[in-house]
């Protein structure tokens, strides 16, 4: 159980540079702007978002490589991505090379979102599988409060600051590389390519108190049933799974939690709060992400994934609801920052912690990389689509709207959850696949 638990701890380091890598341009964003002399459209296109666009290709192409060259050859390559990524965009000198390199860096994030799932659900154990999965949430959102940490302690290194924040990530990514090499091939992708005695060994490390015959005659049997080159994720028998892994991504989204965390100072701003308290609120909020997600992750196993959904769909509703009526009744003070921490903390103990362990159960072996790349694909183009909405509406209907169109999405995802959501608790990927592909 330990070699498990330090794989897929390695494994999830992929998903902290993800966090990172994603919040560590915050804090380069006014000086590039200034250094470069680059318009706002520029700015926010071109500089600043050229990594979300490199995500988007990395989440809908991740699917490829992960099958061709499999999960762990997948992860080495995404460090590496991440390594020159930071490097190239500190050492630069010119908007276009810096957007260049910020891109290769994306590619890694979006890769990760549909490699390292895949690997560590594959590895895991069926009554641990969602801790484990779960550990490279908590690593995205240990990622994103490291960075704004380490924004702060190198903001004072002079007009070069922006080099540092951006480069100092190579470190972490330098580590993940090497340390990814010292994992095993996952077994499930090594037998789909007939490479028996080699998964054989790694199945008996993995299980060393089971009958590895009877478990790799279940793998197999599993994955002949369902083996063909011409199979794909969009095929009627696979269409449960690829509603649940589309349904999942769209609602994570339309709560206006990447809104949220893009804009919160703004947003408390918005609220009555001075520019100080907003940014300290901010910090706040990356606190009680990163405390909530952990308690997530510790129930996910004892309660199941439908449970947290649950817990996370009605603290969604009250809250955004409440922010809503703040916003429109124009309460004052400290409501809104106390109601958006309640939609933070139902956010990391439901969807923030369900999202990957969910996506990464529900699809057979040989598809599992496309489908989680289907599911990330999803959660990344509504990432890119929604908060670029979000200063226009503010603008136009108002902030209270906003929140109450949020707040009624979540009633559509607590239906979604009572109605159609499956239990994968303690279910082994082999018997979830009989369960949720139609065989007809």
């Amino acid at each position: 159980m330990n070699k498990i638990v330090i794989w897929s701890v390695i494994v999830a380091m992929a998903g902290f540079l993800f966090g990172f890598d994603t919040v560590v341009i915050s804090g380069a964003d006014q000086q590039l702007q200034q250094l470069w002399q680059s318009s706002d459209v520029f700015h926010g296109s071109v500089v600043m978002a050229m990594a979300l666009w490199g995500t988007v290709l990395g989440a809908m192409f991740g699917g490829i490589p992960t099958n061709r060259l499999g999960r762990k050859k997948t992860l080495i390559w995404i460090g590496v991505f991440y390594t020159v990524s930071a490097l190239g965009s500190a050492l630069v000198n010119d908007p276009y090379t810096f957007a260049m390199f910020r891109f290769l860096g994306g590619l890694g994030v979006g890769a990760s979102t549909v490699a390292a799932p895949a690997y560590v659900s594959e590895i895991a154990p069926a009554k641990d599988r969602g801790r484990l999965v779960g550990f490279y949430q908590f690593n995205i959102v240990l990622g994103i409060l490291l960075a704004f940490l380490s924004n702060y302690l190198l903001s004072n290194l002079g007009e070069n600051s922006w080099r540092w924040m951006l480069g100092v990530e190579a470190i972490p990514a330098l580590i993940y590389t090497l340390l990814v090499t010292t994992v095993p091939q996952s077994p499930r992708w090594l037998l789909l390519k007939g490479k028996r005695e080699s998964a054989k060994s790694i199945l008996q490390k993995l299980n060393p108190d089971d009958d590895i015959d009877i478990l790799m005659d279940e793998i197999e049997h599993a994955q002949k049933d369902h083996h063909s080159s011409n199979e794909n994720i969009f095929m009627k028998k696979y269409r449960f799974p690829l509603i649940l892994a589309f349904l999942i991504a769209f609602f994570n989204q339309f709560s206006g939690i990447n809104a949220f965390l893009y804009y919160a100072p703004r947003i408390f701003q918005a609220a009555g709060l001075g520019e100080s308290t907003a940014l300290l609120s901010s910090i706040g909020i990356g606190i009680t992400n990163m405390v909530f997600t952990l308690i997530g992750i510790s129930l996910i196993d004892k309660l199941g994934r439908k449970k947290l959904m649950y817990v996370g769909s009605i603290g969604y509703i009250l809250s955004l609801s409440l922010v809503a009526m703040a916003f429109y009744l124009e309460w004052e003070g400290l409501m809104v920052p106390i109601f958006l921490f309640v939609f933070i903390a139902s956010h990391a103990i439901g969807q923030g912690t369900v999202i990957w362990v969910f996506i990464s159960e529900v699809f057979p072996d040989q598809l599992r990389a496309s489908g989680q790349s289907f599911g990330t694909s999803t959660h990344w183009v509504l990432a890119a689509m929604i908060p670029s909405a979000v200063p226009f509406l503010f603008g136009t209907i108002g902030p209270g709207a906003v929140f109450a169109f949020f707040a009624f999405m979540m009633v559509l995802q607590l239906l979604f959850v009572i109605f159609l959501m499956p239990e994968t608790k303690g279910v082994s990927l082999e018997n979830l696949e009989k369960l949720l592909t139609r065989n007809k």
